[in-house]
């Protein structure tokens, strides 16, 4: 089967693709489009709606051994082709992603949920990834060492690391495919990609559109099914040399233990639990704008999501009353309706954990100042909330909620919100809001995260190095330290005394 076509028992806004080609239900190995030996297959639906939009192959062990057998295969010629080379088959990829923007948005939001504009800005972001790495393959250039032996010379080079397995979450179905794959085939690896079986049609559109950019047989692959099934087979293969993991902390301890035998490079991007920090100097409008897309971008599914916000005691009340306007505005409603801020969660157990949040924070002593139930919408809709006075205790302060619920409470010195700021196993990303520069300095210095953004929230893109400090991952994704991820260093020594 060539591509999925939309049935009449099938969501009607399929009907609304361009490029009917790009909607994929078979797995991409070695350059074909491969279905299940058993003809095994599950069901993609619209969270908004439950209807169905396409029933994709559900592939093996078997069949991941195959993709596998077909990145290693394909290694040694692409490892060979100059920099250069690949950058224009990378650059073609960019091109056609940028083409197909609207197409593969409509995918997007259709298998995940986010509105409509949230997608075409990630197909944007996913796009840039290609393009940065594109011309970063050719900077990975070769050192020299000034030589404490007589008569030698000595270069440090970076070579290709071997097969690439990736496995990317349902929240970015796009960005984290290509964060993760450009920046590997940028470097010469060849990759085996399993995406989250509740969103794997964008990245079998990614698959179709690099077979059209040039990608050749074996390079690029992407293999759909049960997660357990497939990610167990690349961490039990030493062929695969590294393993590139976006998801739970949880999920990502047990891939570290399954790649201890074959001691594979591990890449992971894992949970976060980000502090908002209000100072009393800030402007209350900026600070809240900052808070609304810190918090409900992407339905509050994002591991950048403010999970706690604190507040200055003295601007509290303003900073609340501001909060709770901007909140009860946004428009809650399917990703394709005109206007929808808020989609609906990706499942049932986001919807749980939303209530139990709100549940456990009033029973401690919170006060729900709005929303704090599903939304009519439909049965994965969770009205946006605010919870104020929310204690330490609470389990939305050590847990990441993964949805539409904002926490606020107060504080009342710097030291003292520093330290309830890092007072998590996790260190993905601090917010800090004041005009203080001294304090701006104090701040960046003294949170325990990876990357802390200072009176704004995007910070993210191809030249910056994503990840966090402790138990929110291991290595880092973009700039050039994404790319040195997925490479090995080799030292020559060579003697010119002769």
């Amino acid at each position: 089967m060539t591509a999925v076509f939309a049935r009449p028992d099938y969501h009607d806004a399929l009907s609304g693709l361009n490029d009917r080609h790009l909607l994929r239900n078979l797995s991409y190995i070695d350059g074909r489009w491969a279905g299940s030996r058993v003809g095994a297959n599950f069901e993609v639906t619209d969270p908004a709606s439950a209807i169905t939009l396409a029933w994709v192959a559900s592939l093996g062990t078997e069949e991941t051994g195959r993709a596998i057998d077909a990145a290693q295969k394909a290694l040694p010629a692409w490892r060979a082709l100059l920099p250069q080379e690949r950058a224009t088959i990378l650059r073609k990829w960019f091109e056609l992603i940028i083409a197909a923007k609207k197409d593969l948005a409509l995918i997007m939001t259709l298998e995940q949920g986010k509105p409509l504009s949230e997608s075409l800005g990630e197909i944007d972001y996913a796009a840039s990834f290609v393009e940065w790495y594109a011309e970063e393959g050719k900077r990975l250039n070769a050192e020299s060492v000034t030589s404490h032996l007589p008569g030698a010379e000595m270069i440090v080079r970076r070579e290709a690391l071997g097969v690439v397995g990736i496995v990317t979450p349902w929240n970015f179905p796009s960005a984290m495919i290509t964060r993760k794959a450009a920046a590997a085939l940028a470097a010469g690896c060849t990759v085996v990609a399993h995406p989250s079986s509740e969103t794997p049609l964008s990245a079998l559109a990614l698959a179709e559109l690099g077979e059209r950019a040039g990608l050749p047989a074996g390079v690029f692959n992407v293999v759909t099914g049960d997660a357990a099934t497939i990610v167990g087979r690349l961490c039990e293969d030493k062929r695969v040399r590294a393993i590139s993991f976006t998801g739970s902390t949880a999920i990502g301890k047990l891939i570290a233990e399954q790649c201890t035998p074959t001691m594979k490079r591990l890449v992971m991007e894992l949970g976060g639990h980000a502090p908002l920090i209000v100072f009393g100097d800030a402007d209350i409008d900026r600070a809240v704008d900052i808070a609304i897309n810190a918090k409900f971008a992407t339905s509050g599914q994002d591991c950048l999501a403010a999970n706690r916000i604190f507040v200055e005691r003295p601007i509290l009340s303003e900073f609340n009353a501001a909060f709770a306007r901007r909140i009860a505005a946004l428009k809650v409603g399917d990703g394709l309706a005109e206007g929808s801020v808020i989609g609906p969660l990706m499942h049932a157990r986001a919807v749980a954990k939303a209530e139990e949040h709100v549940a456990d924070a009033i029973k401690r002593g919170a006060r729900l100042a709005l929303g704090g139930k599903r939304h009519p919408a439909g049965t994965l809709f969770f009205e946006p909330t605010l919870l104020t006075d929310v204690p330490d205790d609470a389990l939305i302060m050590h847990e990441e909620t993964f949805g539409p619920v904002a926490a606020v409470n107060a504080f009342d010195s710097e030291d003292e919100v520093i330290t309830r700021a890092n007072d998590t196993e996790y260190g993905l990303v601090a917010y800090v809001v004041t005009e203080s520069g001294a304090r701006q300095m104090r701040l960046a210095r003294a949170l325990e995260y990876g990357m802390v953004a200072i009176n704004r929230v995007k910070i993210t893109g191809g030249p910056i190095p994503f990840g966090g400090w402790k138990q929110s991952g291991l290595g880092r994704e973009g700039s050039r330290h994404g790319i040195e991820a997925f490479t090995e260093l080799k030292y020559l020594c060579i003697d010119t005394a002769a």
